[in-house]
């Protein structure tokens, strides 16, 4: 009698997401005896840190969004699902993903949750038709053709009061994000678009930072804070502290003053950057593993970055809260590296039960204000100005994915740095009105298919016949 040998299945660690934390846990498990299955809502990794150049013409896509399967192509223990997460169950240990309408269940033994945050609107998601975030690719897409858009509108009208509208930019929220794109938005109008009107001119927009806070970049706080306030101010931008958004609709948006008092902003631009909220998948974990989220909706993780009770499960990045970590790239990149060191550990026998804590290495932060001007901290060391542009160059460089990536990136920036030209000036329609087309799209959708995933088989393919973009997945955000 002869017994059939077979060999012993490989441990499977499945990867949510494919931005910092997902793909740099990922690539930490090349050398490892493991299959790892990543799944993301989109099909490229982004820099999301660059997000606000793509929207006002700087760089191109492809500088910042590489595609993750070619990212991963040499890696031979690495696959990759395109798909929107809609169910993670602990218990049977198995990750349900959704691309249009079909459904993937993808069993794992380990887990990594890197799936990130979207733009939070504190309760009033409302705002988000007529102020749009900057999460994703179509966000900044959106963006670049909504601010391009106001000008050439501007450009056709008679109306003085119309045109004072059509060319007042908000920017709303004074983090990293609100500032360079506030100091990027000037520096356009100011500087690239200057003299390519003949009715209006482009140097006389208006552009508005608000926030709630006392100063600009509050996380740096002290003289970096005064620095890129002065800058700022330098570029034309009008800072206004102290002032709460409370209604915004598609020609301007209301503002409540300390006191109490409210005033109208009349602007058809505005974007939000004022806060994140962590993904929904957070909430499900939490349920299961009895773990709690904050305000953010972010999953309080143990030490090691796991959820009670589940020692094989790590969630990183945007969605943890631990220590009062900032949401940065590099505790995402370190998260995500922790946990593929402690899956291999534990491949080699290591107790999880004696791990050693995740331990952030503080690199600093750092944000660029206007061409040859940025603010950098590192530590107690603090750099602005000139020398602190010059680190931002170098850090943003050198983080990008891919040497084709920094070498049309380095181009980029030395043709809009050092002249008046942007290369990415193109803006359509489409862009400026796919989203809430598709939001009231999938709203009218019958909600007749299971949410839960409880239904789903693997690779299960609900429908055949779906046109492409009908499905709630799709590739709208970025994973």
């Amino acid at each position: 009698m002869s017994v059939e040998q077979t060999e012993p299945r490989r441990h499977r660690v499945v990867v949510i997401g494919s931005g910092f934390g997902g793909l740099f846990g990922t690539q930490a498990l090349a050398r490892a005896d493991v299959d790892v299955t990543l799944v993301a809502r989109t099909t490229h990794h982004l820099f999301q840190p660059l997000l606000y150049q793509v929207a006002t013409g700087i760089l191109s896509v492809g500088d910042i969004a590489p595609a993750t399967r070619m990212v991963l192509r040499k890696q031979k223990n690495a696959q990759v699902l395109l798909g929107d997460v809609e169910r993670i169950d602990l218990e049977n240990r198995t990750v349900t993903s959704r691309f249009l309408e079909r459904y993937t269940t993808t069993p794992f033994d380990s887990l990594i949750v890197a799936a990130g945050a979207g733009q939070s609107y504190f309760g009033n998601d409302q705002f988000a038709e007529f102020a749009p975030g900057m999460k994703t690719i179509d966000d900044a897409l959106e963006l670049r053709g909504r601010i391009l858009g106001a000008f050439e509108q501007a450009e056709l009208s008679h109306d003085h009061d119309e045109r004072a509208r059509l060319l007042t930019f908000v920017v709303v929220g004074a983090g990293p994000t609100g500032v360079e794109l506030a100091g990027q938005i000037a520096e356009l109008s100011r500087r690239t678009l200057k003299g390519t009107f003949r009715n209006i001119d482009p140097t006389e927009a208006r552009v508005v930072l608000l926030d709630g806070a006392s100063d600009v970049l509050p996380v740096y706080g002290g003289k970096l804070s005064r620095k890129a306030r002065n800058t700022l101010e330098r570029l034309g931008v009008e800072i206004q502290l102290g002032a709460m958004v409370t209604d915004v609709d598609a020609d301007g948006l209301v503002v409540k003053e300390k006191d109490g008092s409210q005033r109208r902003i009349e602007s058809q631009c505005k974007v939000w950057s004022a806060g994140v909220s962590a993904s929904p998948l957070g909430k499900q974990l939490a349920e299961q593993s009895g773990a709690q989220v904050d305000r953010a909706g972010r999953v309080e993780v143990l030490p090691d970055l796991t959820l009670p009770g589940h020692p094989n499960v790590f969630v990183i990045g945007d969605m943890m809260s631990l220590n009062k970590l900032p949401g940065l790239a590099q505790v995402a990149m370190q998260g995500g590296k922790y946990a593929a060191r402690q899956i291999i550990a534990s491949l080699d026998g290591a107790d999880p039960t004696h791990r050693e804590p995740f331990k952030y290495f503080d690199k600093g932060s750092m944000a660029t204000i206007s061409r040859f001007s940025a603010v950098a901290k590192v530590g107690k060391l603090e750099i602005s100005g000139f020398l602190g542009w010059v680190a931002w160059l170098f850090i943003h460089l050198l983080y990008l994915v891919g040497f084709s990536s920094k070498l049309s990136t380095l181009l980029s920036w030395a043709q809009a740095f050092f002249s008046t030209g942007r290369n990415e000036m193109a803006a359509t329609e489409q862009q400026v009105f796919a989203r809430i087309a598709l939001e009231h799209m999938r709203a009218d959708e019958p909600d007749g298919d299971s949410q839960n995933g409880e239904s789903a088989t693997k690779d299960g393919d609900r429908s055949a016949q779906a046109p492409a973009g009908q499905g709630r997945g799709g590739t709208q955000a970025a994973g």
